[in-house]
């Protein structure tokens, strides 16, 4: 089906934005008019709410359908409703799902009844419908019928459920009412938003967001591979998926019931992981604590062992450590260690090449990423030329112009800093969670500290703990050290100079800016 706008629109609802593909990917017969699918229609068309919002508007020859999206967990308790987000926080909603969409519904052909005769307004069959994409949903109720209601099976197949929700309601009004082709063509071009020419920056980053998402599903194949395969070596640039894959075969193995120990390096992305990904039979751990991590599980030895960030253990001590902690130990045991190509460039840092032919001598399959689905092809193409770096190909999507300034003094970086957060979060439309500032320096050292005191109190600073929960609702700021493994939305780098191979920064630039998923800022400071 046509979806308007083409990407989804000021949402940050996964669920939204999974129904969202699943209703574009929906092909009816068009013989006697398109199918076209309005996201968000009150936020797209109005400034002001003239009418309940609608999550979707299905605008087709069978009519007229307002349909409401609720994502995770779901409940009704003595008729008052209530959702569970990814968190586990519950959020109490004014009314049933089933009664926003019915009200919004209302709401919207009260608004088409002034604008058109009722004559044409009358040949459209309405009527509305819920999604639960996370859940089975609540019994069954005197509330609603349950030919309205897609749960986590039947929102699969959307294109079934529509069906039978379009014949549900065609059948209260005798199923005869067929609009008129040029009166559906009227009332689909009343209904499209107008856009600017130019897209506004936010849109442009959900575009990528899209793609991005595809480029994702695509690389799920390689965790077949990974997963036949007892002992692996998986290689790939930043932003080639590592961590994605790491966390599936993570939930491959352990619904095989399996133990699994999953390191990294870094306190930060350890915690980030373990608090995202609460796997049972999955135990999260430094490097350095693996025997503590079996105590802790109460086992000898993993069954299995992940390596997220393998490059920053190509040293024979971390691989010891990594030995004792798995049954069969390295040799025999079965594990999967996910690193970076560009280490062995030597553009990260030198690696140990003892500890390199060590685990080469144990022949794992070796497995390479090339598909790059974390970054723009703009951010892409930037990184690969400026550092020469090997970050994949394709990339996801076009994305937005990269932002480069050169100031020659911390005070003008600040004042471009300050200037670049205005144009990304005001202008751009960018939330402030979806925007994280990176310096190789401490916040009290770095630019920021030169902003306007209302701008920099809006900041939060990012440790090992807070990172929990990322991304934050405010905008971020973090060592570039620190933010390893992580991404965000829009990074605006600041405090390193234009990057130069002999002046040995080429690997914070390429841990920075390949952290952008959509949006790159870089604000240079001449130190030359």
């Amino acid at each position: 089906m046509r979806m308007i706008p083409a990407t989804p629109h000021g949402t940050h609802s996964q669920a939204e934005k999974r129904i969202f593909d699943r209703l574009r990917a929906v092909s009816f017969d068009e013989r006697h008019g398109n199918y076209t699918v309005y996201h968000s229609l009150n936020l797209t068309r109005h400034a002001k709410k003239r009418f309940g919002e609608i999550d979707f508007l299905i605008c087709c020859p069978p009519g007229l359908y307002a349909i409401e999206v609720k994502g995770g967990g779901v409940s009704c308790k003595d008729g008052k409703w209530s959702t569970n987000d990814r968190n586990g926080e519950v959020h109490a909603l004014r009314e049933s799902p089933f009664r926003q969409a019915e009200s919004a519904l209302h709401g919207l052909l009260g608004n088409l009844r002034e604008k058109f005769p009722s004559y044409q307004i009358s040949q459209f069959s309405t009527g509305y419908g819920v999604i639960f994409p996370d859940c089975k949903g609540p019994a069954s109720s005197s509330e609603w019928d349950p030919h309205t209601l897609a749960n986590d099976r039947s929102s699969k197949n959307l294109e079934r459920w529509l069906r039978k929700l379009f014949q549900y309601w065609r059948s209260k009004d005798g199923g005869n009412r067929h609009p008129d082709s040029d009166v559906l063509i009227t009332l689909q071009r009343y209904l499209r938003p107008r856009f600017d020419v130019a897209i506004p920056l936010h849109i442009q980053a959900q575009g990528a967001e899209e793609r991005i998402a595809s480029l994702t599903e695509d690389q799920m194949a390689m965790v077949d591979v990974v997963a036949a395969n007892p002992r692996v070596l998986c290689s790939g640039g930043a932003g080639t998926g590592k961590t994605f894959l790491a966390m599936e075969l993570a939930r491959r193995w352990t619904a095989e019931g399996m133990n699994v120990l999953l390191v990294c390096r870094s306190p930060w992305l350890k915690n980030y992981l373990a608090a995202r990904f609460a796997i049972p039979k999955l135990t999260v751990s430094l490097a350095g604590s693996t025997r503590m991590a079996c105590r802790r599980a109460g086992l000898d030895h993993f069954d299995a062992l992940i390596v997220d960030e393998g490059q920053d253990m190509f040293d024979m001590d971390s691989l010891d450590k990594l030995d004792s902690a798995l049954a069969g130990g390295l040799a025999e045991g079965r594990w999967c260690l996910f690193h970076d190509i560009n280490n062995q460039s030597g553009l990260l840092n030198r690696p140990d090449q003892e500890a390199i032919e060590y685990l080469e001598s144990l022949r794992p399959a070796q497995v390479p990423l090339r598909t790059n689905c974390r970054n723009t092809r703009v951010i892409l193409e930037k990184v690969q030329t400026s550092l020469g770096a090997d970050m994949g190909t394709r990339g996801a999507g076009e994305g937005p112009r990269i932002r480069e300034h050169l100031a020659t003094s911390r005070e003008e970086a600040g004042e471009l800093l300050a200037n670049e957060i205005a144009e990304l979060v005001d202008h751009g439309g960018l939330a402030p969670g979806d925007v994280t500032i990176l310096s190789p320096d401490s916040f009290e050292d770095s630019c920021v500290v030169d902003l306007p005191k209302k701008m920099s109190k809006g900041i939060i600073i990012l440790d090992e703990y807070s990172v929990k929960s990322f991304p934050v609702r405010q905008i971020s700021y973090a060592k570039i050290r620190d933010f390893k493994g992580l991404e965000n939305e829009a990074i605006i780098l600041v405090d390193l100079p234009p990057p130069s191979r002999e002046d040995g920064d080429i690997a914070a630039h390429y841990v920075a800016m390949s952290r952008a998923r959509s949006v790159l800022s870089l604000v240079y400071r001449n130190t030359r």
